[in-house]
């Protein structure tokens, strides 16, 4: 990809713009400490009520996913016309993950209440992962091949020519494998396939491929539109440190917030598309490392902006991050947001995009131009000017301020904005105890107490687990070159039920 000009711009603006947000807080908290005091106490007062309003939203999707977790789908899509003409085509891309993660995987999705001759799936392995990989693969064929209409385990070649090492490339080669193999051979029609790209670690809920089906078959013009499942980060969420906890319920959250938006919502790692629009973009990109999110502004750009994202409030889960240490686990914790950070690489993309393309209306250029900056620009800064630059201006303000009566109030005011906005976190720790797994018998009741109070951290995790890695993602970004992340492969593990905490 040309990475020059106009485009080269584009990668330097987000973290140009977090970088010189911060650094005025500095410095006009010095020069002009009572204008920075009333933008922070305004500012404060902004994020207190985005925190409510977005706690509605939360409350809003968990009420709607219970209530889809409850529906026997497969009873009611047999009441939309043609539904037996769908076929799914379930694609997991994997690495050198331990056997007992992808076998659980591929339990979960054998326990689904859909016609399994409907179900076409791929186990997408990587030639550089090694023969352990291979015979991991021949393993699940044997145990799961026999069970669904088709099973391919394909074999991505390491070092193709254009291709970012990743997640991207492994699903894309998969996905031209079997549209070879399988699709053709098979003679489905390509409209009438939907693509499901799980992470390895996926655990399909029995229902999912039901509620995906009557979703696809009753939204309007269903292929211009991607269809996304709330992910829950809960099937190892017992083995997992409080921080670890708070991060991956955090992330569950926001997604569950976004549901409930569909207008600003966008791709995220699992996800399901027709294959006639994966087939009209070229497949996932394979130059980035963020294709689960950039498969969405493919679609977008493709279709003149006519391309949107169905919330299915309906959940897949996944693995929280854990390794065999505390310490381990906290430094995969930053490296793992660190390259969800890393989505910031779609802002040029789509911004270039925008440019090259007059099909589409200045209003939508604009509303997601300006929303998507605002979501990076929020990442990487807000939290560090609510809790760590808030009391500044009282600290190094200059002249008379530290001696005003607004010096003084500023660390109350900004204290107690922060105290009522815990509101907010309260009601994510309730609603993180509803979405916990069955408790297994390691686990004491009294624990739930703690999975509460642990959410007292939630400063200090969207501090050091969000905005530094976010910043420094943009950081990377802005700089180029040998700065640029390459994909990062989150390690995944099974403990014994003895280990869990």
């Amino acid at each position: 990809m040309n990475r020059g000009g106009l485009y080269r711009f584009y990668e330097i603006l987000p973290g140009a713009l977090s970088w010189l947000t911060l650094i005025l807080i500095v410095v006009l908290s010095w020069g002009l400490p009572t204008a920075v005091s009333i933008f922070i106490i305004l500012f404060d007062v902004y994020w207190l009520l985005k925190t409510i309003y977005m706690s509605f939203h939360l409350r809003s999707t968990y009420v709607a996913m219970r209530k889809n977790l409850k529906v026997d789908w497969l009873e009611r899509l047999k009441d939309v016309p043609e539904w037996e003409s769908v076929h799914h085509l379930v694609i997991f891309p994997f690495y050198d993950e331990p056997y007992e993660v992808v076998r659980e995987s591929f339990e979960s999705l054998a326990k689904s209440n859909y016609p399994f001759e409907k179900m076409l799936v791929v186990l997408a392995t990587e030639a550089k992962a090694g023969e352990s990989a291979q015979k991991a693969a021949k393993k699940i064929e044997a145990e799961f091949g026999g069970k669904f209409l088709k099973f391919l385990a394909t074999t991505h070649p390491a070092g193709l020519p254009g291709e970012v090492p990743g997640k991207g490339a492994n699903e894309a080669w998969a996905a031209r494998e079997a549209e070879r193999l399988l699709i053709q051979p098979l003679g489905i029609p390509a409209k009438k396939i939907m693509v499901s790209v799980f992470d390895i670690d996926t655990h399909v809920f029995p229902e999912y491929f039901g509620c995906l089906s009557h979703a696809f078959l009753t939204s309007p013009d269903p292929l211009r539109a991607v269809y996304q499942p709330v992910p829950l980060f809960t099937n190892n969420i017992y083995q997992a440190p409080a921080f670890a906890r708070v991060v991956a319920f955090s992330c569950t959250f926001w997604q569950m917030m976004q549901q409930a938006r569909p207008e600003r919502l966008t791709t995220f790692s699992s996800q399901s598309i027709p294959f006639t629009v994966l087939r009209d973009i070229g497949f996932w990109a394979t130059d980035a490392v963020s294709e689960d999110s950039r498969v969405f502004w493919q679609a977008y750009l493709r279709y003149d902006g006519d391309f949107r994202v169905v919330p299915l409030e309906y959940p897949v889960s996944m693995d929280a991050n854990v390794t065999s240490t505390f310490w381990g686990t906290l430094k995969s914790l930053y490296k793992q947001q660190r390259r969800w950070g890393w989505g910031a690489e779609n802002i040029p993309y789509m911004l270039d995009g925008f440019r090259k393309n007059p099909r589409i209306s200045r209003a939508k250029k604009w509303y997601w131009s300006f929303h998507t900056l605002e979501g990076f620009h929020s990442w990487a800064t807000n939290s560090i000017m609510i809790f760590a630059l808030g009391w500044l201006p009282a600290i190094i303000g200059s002249g008379d301020f530290s001696r005003s009566l607004l010096s003084y109030s500023l660390p109350q005011v900004t204290r107690f904005i922060i105290g009522v906005s815990m509101i907010g976190v309260a009601t994510s720790a309730m609603v993180s105890i509803f979405l916990l797994p069955a408790r297994p018998a390691s686990v004491k009741r009294i624990n739930y107490l703690w999975y509460v109070l642990e959410w007292i951290l939630i400063p200090v995790t969207l501090i050091v687990f969000g905005a530094f890695p976010g910043l420094e993602a943009q950081t990377r970004l802005m700089l180029g070159g040998r700065f640029r992340l390459g994909f990062w492969v989150t390690p995944k593990s099974r403990w014994r039920e003895a280990d869990a905490v």
